[in-house]
């Protein structure tokens, strides 16, 4: 079996799934309207539900599936997918329009906006005041995570440590989040957020858009530092050029030839591997383990 094929192979986690999407589609559809319809686009969107995902599997077969939790995480994940999109004039989205471009940018923002509420509402509800306030630490170190992001633009000085910790705000909190709502490792949640980052960042610069439903070279002519960009750009001149705003045609076949993305690869596997030495005394370690094998093996 691949490391994917043992993760959905964990009992319980296909009907936990379909649980959370049916609380997905009751908490989106809570408060009709357009900012409504835009949300209902982007839960038909689909995608992974990794995060989800990751609640059950933090969770003890003994206790009851966290639900809420993981819809709770999913909400605030699709929030900022359309946000980010506003934000970075990205037109497409798991491949289809992206809801600003389809339904506008004052809708986008609203609906984005009208997403991270019903994900607090949904979590209140169970009438745990620690997870809310973790939610709401994890969504304060998103807001921290896209400012950095801001400020790193067209910034080929950008050091490998300062795009980690990126990752770690942007992606990485989420996990964490996802993780200990289910009653799991923060470490673990942490460090396989920073390994799925760096996996995503990699495939931005190898990836088809028909596989990841993004285009591919984003990155750089959004002139966001990732860390195959930051290493090739190290090496290449006109690689840093490109990063700094530059002329961008041919700089991805220039990346690739740097050696950056066996680089990034390698990272993305440490990250990986310090991920699993975080699971002792997991009830789930095996699909847990197999969890930090597939994000890094992904091509979407």
């Amino acid at each position: 079996m691949t490391a994917l094929e043992v993760v959905r192979a964990a009992a319980g986690l296909d009907e936990y799934l379909a649980s959370v999407e049916a609380e997905l589609g009751r908490a989106v559809e809570r408060r009709p309207g357009v900012v409504a319809e835009v949300g209902r686009g982007a839960l038909d969107a689909g995608g992974k539900r990794l995060r989800p995902a990751l609640a059950f599997l933090s969770s003890s077969p003994e206790d009851d599936p966290p639900v809420a939790a993981g819809a709770a995480v999913e909400l605030v994940h699709m929030a900022t997918l359309v946000h980010d999109d506003l934000i970075d004039g990205a037109s497409v989205r798991r491949g289809r329009a992206a809801a600003w471009s389809e339904h506008g940018e004052r809708a986008a923002k609203a609906a984005g906006d009208y997403l991270f509420a019903r994900a607090f509402s949904v979590l209140a509800e169970t009438g745990d005041p620690t997870a809310v306030a973790l939610l709401a630490d994890s969504s304060l170190a998103l807001a921290r995570g896209e400012a950095m992001q801001r400020r790193q633009r067209h910034d080929p000085d950008t050091t490998v440590d300062d795009y980690l910790e990126r990752c770690a705000l942007k992606t990485g909190a989420l996990f964490e989040a996802a993780c200990v709502l289910g009653g799991g490792s923060r470490e673990y949640g942490r460090l396989l957020g920073i390994a799925f980052q760096i996996a995503d960042d990699v495939l931005d610069c190898t990836g088809d858009t028909i596989e990841t439903g993004k285009v591919p070279g984003t990155d750089l002519q959004d002139g966001t530092p990732t860390v195959p960009l930051l290493l090739a750009a190290q090496e290449d001149p006109v690689v840093r050029d490109a990063l700094a705003g530059g002329p961008k045609e041919g700089v991805l076949v220039r990346v690739a030839a740097s050696g950056a993305l066996d680089q990034s690869r390698e990272l993305a596997l440490h990250y990986a591997s310090e991920a699993r030495s975080r699971l002792d005394g997991a009830p789930r370690r095996d699909e847990l383990e197999a969890l930090t094998r597939a994000v890094v093996e992904r091509r979407s």
